[in-house]
């Protein structure tokens, strides 16, 4: 059993262990069999006097910045009460650099008998504010009828920065979704790009590109919705009661946003978008649209993870030139 914090750890935090029991007050810290070695950060179950708990790390220099912006979306999306995700205890600090998230503990499994109830559940959370209007609207306008935490979203962006994977997301607010995407989603992946890699091809098609991205929203109905900001099949899961989101990016963008990563959950990824779409049908331009946001998480993998990325972003940005 690797121990995450252990002394031992190739990380190198000789204080860490003691570091943990003080934020948590507990005497006992003992690794419980549950270890998670992700792309961005790691993971351990650990046994404490409180009972079970689930510990990340990261040890990057904007580790609390990716953690605080978990924990706001973790709270905003537990307030909508439409889908669960695990509880944030506790965050802090590495003297070493770096940052620990501690977490509610919960029996995760892959999705499979409870696809249909993720894509009700992820309808709900993306209709939780239009609902929010509609009563607001109902009441002649009197929000202040609401507790603070339902208080209804008109514009696109969020109260903090999130993180789409280690990469920070701006997240100013802006009336309008088409400039809040340009400017806030696709324009900082390609400048990163552009840093690193001095791309010209990308350059020159983003030249095209960029001046047609709002025809992909002419007629749309777009409202903001909160988004998970980041669904992919590593971000979901289920437990004995149901569907379980976790390791959110959150913002309030279009919902149509958050089906772009692509097929999920494998053979009951039509399960899952029945259900959503029952509540949400398509709206025209949906495909296209797809393919913009499926831009975002190309480039935003390219910035992770490399060149390999490189064709299909600019297969993806050929193809929006060709089709807007």
């Amino acid at each position: 059993m690797f121990n995450l914090l252990s002394r031992r750890d190739p990380a190198g935090l000789p204080d860490t262990e003691e570091q943990l029991k003080k934020l948590l007050k507990t005497s006992m810290l003992r690794p419980a069999g549950h270890y998670q070695r992700g792309g961005v950060s790691k993971g351990q179950s650990y046994d404490t006097d409180r009972g079970l708990v689930f510990v990340k790390i990261n040890l990057r220099a904007q580790a609390r910045t990716m953690f605080d912006g978990e924990i706001a979306g973790l709270e905003a999306i537990r307030e909508t009460n439409t889908v669960r995700v695990p509880q944030p205890i506790a965050v802090t600090d590495l003297p070493t650099g770096g940052a620990l998230l501690v977490m509610e503990h919960l029996e995760m499994k892959n999705v499979s008998r409870f696809a249909e109830k993720l894509g009700e559940q992820l309808a709900d959370l993306h209709l939780h504010n239009v609902t929010l209007k509609r009563k607001v609207q109902k009441l002649g306008g009197t929000i202040g009828q609401f507790p603070a935490h339902h208080q209804l979203v008109e514009k696109f962006g969020f109260h903090t920065v999130t993180c789409c994977g280690y990469i920070p997301q701006v997240n100013e607010w802006h009336p309008d979704w088409a400039t809040f995407f340009t400017s806030q989603r696709l324009q900082p992946q390609l400048d990163l790009i552009q840093q690193e890699y001095g791309d010209r091809t990308v350059c020159e098609l983003w030249s095209g590109l960029q001046i047609k991205v709002p025809r992909a929203f002419t007629g749309a109905d777009i409202f903001p919705a909160l988004l998970h900001g980041d669904l992919w099949e590593e971000n979901i899961a289920e437990d004995e009661s149901g569907p379980v989101l976790y390791d959110p990016g959150c913002f309030y963008g279009h919902s149509e946003y958050e089906l772009a990563i692509g097929d999920m959950f494998g053979v009951h990824c039509g399960t899952f978008y029945s259900a959503y779409h029952r509540k949400i049908p398509r709206a025209p331009g949906f495909e296209m649209r797809l393919q913009l946001y499926q831009l975002f998480h190309s480039l935003n993998n390219w910035n992770h993870f490399g060149l390999g990325y490189r064709a299909i972003t600019l297969s993806l940005m050929r193809s929006l030139i060709n089709g807007l």
